[in-house]
């Protein structure tokens, strides 16, 4: 009888401890988008919600990479990114871009969620279309290998990031480097585009790049 009670303690305090990790997790995240470019709780068609125009508890579709996603996907065709010194192949967006391209590409509204069609479209600066070839490439495969055949990139695997890690760790998805290896969506607005870290004298640009 006491084991089986210590067991209960010993599980109501994990189910505690694993509850709290979320809801402070959720807190920071908060925190952190909030007076950012990504908040839109001052917009009336939010209901005052900052995280609900892209996530959802409840009735999400299942999205790679996207936790309880809440977002309507694009489907539009993109001109990618083409150069003769290019030794990467890049294809269309996928992964964590297309969910980004889902607003920034200007064919879905950012308030089309929860299965609505929304009305409000991404604009400006904000505004990446749907022709990229004039933007960096995404959704491609950043390697050891394609360090090598470029000779202007660094290692992903032994380069410091400057972010805690190496650059495959922190700022590769599956080994792709996609929008959210430079861009954090859930920055706050301390940091121009909602960069992964500044990019000062070109230092974000130059923990790939070799210059």
């Amino acid at each position: 009888m006491l084991l089986r009670r210590k067991s209960y303690l010993a599980l109501f305090g994990f189910a505690v401890y694993v509850v709290g990790s979320v809801f402070m997790f959720s807190s920071d995240v908060e925190g952190a988008i909030t007076g950012s470019a990504h908040d839109f709780s001052s917009q009336g068609w939010s209901g005052g919600e900052i995280c609900i125009t892209c996530h959802t508890p409840h009735s999400s579709q299942t999205v790679a990479n996207a936790p309880l996603w809440n977002h309507t996907l694009t489907t539009a065709s993109f001109t990618v990114y083409s150069s003769t010194t290019l030794n990467a192949t890049v294809g269309q967006p996928s992964g964590r871009s297309k969910l980004c391209l889902s607003c920034h590409d200007g064919s879905v509204a950012v308030d089309s969620y929860g299965g609505a069609t929304g009305t409000n479209f991404v604009t400006g600066d904000a505004l990446v279309g749907t022709n990229l070839s004039n933007d960096h490439p995404v959704s491609f495969t950043y390697d050891a290998a394609l360090a090598t055949a470029d000779g202007g990139l660094k290692n992903p695997a032994t380069t410091n990031s400057g972010l805690g890690s190496t650059i495959a760790a922190d700022m590769l998805f599956g080994g792709q480097l996609e929008c959210s290896s430079c861009h954090d969506v859930h920055n706050g607005p301390n940091i121009n585009y909602l960069l992964l870290k500044s990019n000062a004298a070109s230092a974000l640009c130059l923990t790939c790049h070799s210059k």
